[in-house]
């Protein structure tokens, strides 16, 4: 520390702070005592905290004080939201942040584990107008023969995604209006896919699963747009793509009997995991249904269930995500690192880590037994193999081929 302030301090990291913590300027200076024109020289850089006062920094964010110290890693790619309203700025400032912190979760993680090779389609598409439905029905059979997923129901997509290599995050946001958002992040060489977890339906977070991962697959090259027409078009694309990848075409249409009926629909809805409402939609975007008898199916459902909820939609729990969850078991059970150590080595508050890893509340106070997903790097897991007769078996993500 030098008499000016902390030596290091990274301004940065109090705006990634800021915006996670959903607090102004003028709040984080009451919170820690100091003058809102100081907080604000903290973040132009012009000044740097002294050593008390990134302690109460610290304490109020609920950060680590060092953390504050450490050079941030690249930024994620802008992220697709799946709500572009103008009143949701700092909401979508919020979960970029969320998506930077477990960018920098699964890359301290990193330095111990394999994680799955990626695995995706790639699309060259600059422009939203370039692509057709034929490019995204197509897209979404590559994926499925990609991943070895065949052309019947997905009986877990959350699995299959973190199998492909991709990060996923699912947790509670406190924002129902946005409903998840895909990056891409540069220092990973992999997306990251960030769910709410604050709705408890299981078909409609596979859709929005399958959603973010239309996404990926048809956008990766294509500018965030601001234009409303274009972002509109944007989310069609991905809606029609999660329609394909979770109904493929010739399998889907062979179990639909015309007219179809909501009755007939809702004993498909638990087998294939979608909702009635995503297969009306998949049924007219395969012409299997016209305009106007999807509006009458629609209609039809709203008056028997109303707009936002259907039969069965409790029956079916959210997939969770497993890949960081059992990286960091894998880590403890191997003795590579202690369990309270874990938190303090990347730089957030316990709660932070359980919530981005998937981990019940408390787990750093005592943990529980986890099967193993992940793999360690050969190198540590020779290091610390036992000497005696047992060991611990790894079970790995099924993975697509390598190309």
């Amino acid at each position: 520390m030098s008499r000016g302030g902390i030596q290091g301090f990274q301004k940065d990291r109090l705006s990634q702070a800021l915006a996670v913590r959903r607090l102004s300027q003028a709040q984080l200076a009451s919170l820690v005592g100091v003058s809102p024109a100081t907080v604000s020289k903290w973040r132009s850089g012009a000044q740097v905290p002294e050593r008390d006062a990134l302690e109460r920094l610290a304490s109020v964010v609920n950060v680590m004080p060092e953390w504050f110290t450490r050079s941030p890693i690249s930024k994620v790619s802008m992220p697709l939201f799946r709500s572009n309203a103008s009143a949701l700025v700092a909401a979508r400032a919020m979960l970029e942040g969320r998506a930077e912190w477990a960018q920098d979760l699964a890359l301290a993680l990193s330095e111990f584990v394999d994680y799955p090779a990626l695995s995706l389609p790639t699309r060259e598409f600059t422009d939203p107008a370039q692509i057709t439905a034929a490019d995204i029905e197509q897209a979404a059979v590559d994926c499925r023969e990609l991943w070895r997923l065949g052309r019947t129901a997905i009986q877990d997509l959350a699995l299959a995604v973190e199998g492909a290599g991709i990060i996923l995050i699912r947790e509670e946001t406190d924002i129902p209006q946005i409903e998840g958002l895909s990056t891409w992040s540069e220092v990973l060489e992999r997306p990251i896919i960030l769910l709410s977890a604050d709705k408890d339906n299981g078909y409609r977070s596979r859709f929005d699963l399958a959603h973010e991962l239309g996404h990926l697959i048809l956008h990766k090259h294509i500018p965030r747009p601001t234009e409303r027409e274009r972002y509109k078009l944007l989310e069609q694309q991905a809606h029609r793509f999660a329609g394909a990848f979770l109904l493929p075409a010739e399998t889907f249409a062979h179990e639909i009997r015309v007219p179809a009926t909501l009755d007939d629909l809702l004993l498909l809805k638990r087998r294939w995991g979608v909702s009635v409402a995503a297969m009306v939609m998949r049924l007219k975007a395969l012409g299997i249904v016209s305009e106007e008898e999807s509006q009458t199916l629609f209609k039809r459902r709203s008056a028997r269930w109303g707009v936002k909820s259907e039969p069965g939609d409790g029956d079916r729990a959210p997939e969770k995500p497993r890949l960081l969850r059992r990286t960091i078991d894998l880590l403890v059970d191997e003795h590579i690192m202690p369990l309270e150590t874990i938190p303090r080595h990347i730089g957030l508050a316990a709660r932070d880590v359980e919530m981005l890893a998937g981990l019940p509340e408390g787990y750093f106070l005592g943990k529980s037994n986890l099967v193993q997903l992940a793999k360690l790097r050969a190198s540590m897991a020779t290091a610390n193999k036992p000497t005696g007769p047992q060991s611990s078996t790894v079970l790995q993500f099924p993975r697509g081929p390598k190309h």
